[in-house]
């Protein structure tokens, strides 16, 4: 029942993300790209169900034959008449008997009902509370100050269950002012790496540094002045566009605002909104997934900081999105540490570093003309690239 759950949420947010995107994709022609997620997604579903429904079949349709009303009434008059000819009871009560039999079936289904909406709630309130009872992160006692923007994976390794790793023993260097791009097939680590480095969980054994410091050993708040990111999930707020910018720095000036905008070549869309900067999102501001990107990447580069981590929106992105989200990333990357989570190998070609994950190992690592010259795993990805392309 969970993986059902698990799945059917899944449905619902990959026809939210589609909807929401559906002008842009159909406008540049990828509506069957960027329906792949759904199809990805229903499918999943769709086996799950039909392994957990099968062998309920046979006994859910003799349950609703045997307290079907025609059924009970049968029973309940067949009985009568036997106990009637057996002088045990008198045909008055075979009729009071069948009154009563006739509201048996709608009474039963009222209960299925109810316990089908109760065991719904019940795993609701499960995903609620494990949410409420996920552990907060330590603070150091003694907090040190990074010594410079070089982020450092030392034999990384990461598991959520505690049994099963998603990472093992991964290193890798992020040189300041430059990309740093990681890609691989789903389920390789990507994005949990990606949260690793912004600390969002501890890592399970090895370590990640900024400037030679663990990040363990950075105060929060001093940490997230050292770190930018970019999530695949872009959240925007329901207030003002500028407000939304701004939320990295709610002090700053208007025209660091309109700044940041302009680097994350986002400032002409925002300034044809019907209120420009004042425009709500969700009423007045009604942005694509790569437009919402930029805001956030508008965002990232108003807090100015050294390091980021860009996870890419995938679900709708086109091809006039992903070339001014390359852009913004350009500017991004002048004098900072970038690492880009990569789910469209044509955004990073031009990365200083591609970093290839398998079942959370890093297996090849290199620029792109070395990756397609190794004839490796990155050389399979992207000729199976190419060939969707085509």
């Amino acid at each position: 029942m969970g993986r059902l759950n698990a799945g059917s949420a899944a449905i619902n947010k990959a026809i939210v993300e589609f909807v929401t995107g559906i002008g842009v994709v159909k406008t540049f022609g990828r509506a069957g790209r960027a329906h792949a997620g759904y199809r990805e997604a229903a499918t999943r579903f769709g086996d799950h169900y039909s392994g957990w429904v099968r062998p309920m079949l046979k006994l859910e349709a003799f349950s609703s034959m045997a307290v079907s009303a025609p059924v009970v009434l049968l029973v309940n008059l067949a009985g009568g008449i036997w106990f009637v000819h057996a002088g045990r009871i008198s045909p008055v009560d075979v009729l009071t008997a069948s009154m009563v039999a006739m509201v048996i079936p709608s009474v039963l289904v009222t209960l299925g009902f109810g316990a089908q909406a109760r065991r719904e709630a019940s795993a609701a309130a499960e995903r609620i509370a494990a949410v409420l009872e996920t552990p907060v992160l330590p603070e150091p006692c003694r907090p040190k100050v990074p010594d410079g923007h070089e982020v450092e994976l030392h034999d990384v390794s990461f598991s959520y269950d505690g049994t099963v790793d998603v990472l093992d023993g991964v290193r890798l260097r992020l040189v300041p002012g430059t990309v740093t791009a990681l890609v691989g097939p789903s389920g390789s680590g990507k994005s949990t790496l990606a949260s690793l480095v912004t600390r969002f969980h501890d890592v399970s054994g090895g370590r990640i540094t900024i400037g030679g410091v663990d990040v363990r050993e950075i105060a929060t708040e001093q940490l997230y002045r050292h770190i930018g990111f970019v999530l695949q999930d872009v959240q925007l707020l329901r207030t003002s566009v500028r407000d939304n910018i701004r939320l990295a720095r709610p002090g700053a000036s208007e025209e660091e605002v309109r700044e940041a905008a302009r680097a994350a070549q986002i400032d002409r869309r925002i300034e044809a909104l019907p209120r420009g900067y004042d425009s709500v999102v969700g009423e007045e501001a009604v942005l694509s997934g790569g437009e919402a990107q930029r805001v956030s990447i508008a965002r990232a580069l108003l807090a100015d900081a050294p390091v980021l981590v860009l996870d890419e929106a995938t679900a709708f992105a086109d091809p006039e999105s992903e070339a001014t989200i390359q852009d913004a990333i350009a500017r991004l990357v002048r004098g900072r540490t970038v690492l880009v989570i990569a789910h469209r190998l044509p955004t990073i070609v031009e990365a200083d570093q591609i970093a290839v994950l398998r079942e959370g190992r890093i297996v090849e690592r290199g620029r792109h003309p070395e990756l397609l010259a190794a004839d490796g795993l990155y050389a399979r990805m992207w000729a199976t690239h190419e060939r969707a392309v085509v």
